[in-house]
């Protein structure tokens, strides 16, 4: 049975909000696919304060009877191969109980609705490759792994820590 979800943007300053977003984050972090350790006090202070000073940072969050249920922060980027702006989904979580329910197809739906409205030329996010419940999920979304060709082969995600 698919229930209601209702997605709406994050206003960084509403408690409501605020709460809902550091709740969704830390389940994220303390799941496996998120790293297993929850989101240090200091960052839960300091997050929706710090978002709302990143230029064009976004947030939405899906609701299920009035409870946070799924989260999706993005940012944007641009292509200088397009010249166009592009947005690059940085976090999405969903609640384990709502898996598998579309929570995390509305809130890339509302992404790409964003997106289109921006002129974007695509939407990017990275995912662990054992995350197989979400790769399915963004195949079905349209995602597909980055190429120029099959001769130079996919890209791969990386980072340094500093």
């Amino acid at each position: 049975m698919q229930c209601s979800i209702d997605v709406k943007v994050v206003n960084y300053s509403d408690s409501v909000d605020r709460q809902a977003l550091i709740t969704l984050l830390d389940m994220y972090a303390r799941d496996p696919m998120g790293g297993g350790t929850p989101l240090p006090e200091d960052t839960k202070i300091r997050l929706c304060d710090d978002l709302a000073q990143v230029p064009g940072a976004m947030s939405w969050i899906a609701w299920v009877a009035q409870q946070p249920v799924g989260l999706l922060n993005a940012f944007p980027g641009y292509s200088t191969f397009k010249a166009r702006p592009l947005i690059n989904v940085h976090d999405i979580a969903v609640d384990p109980a709502c898996r598998g329910q579309g929570v995390g197809q509305a809130l890339m739906a509302a992404l790409q609705a964003y997106a289109s409205e921006q002129g974007c030329c695509k939407i990017t996010l990275e995912v662990l490759s054992g995350n197989t419940q979400a790769m399915r999920s963004y195949a079905r979304f349209g995602f597909e792994q980055y190429a120029l060709s099959p001769e130079t082969g996919q890209a791969l995600f990386m980072q340094k820590w500093l």
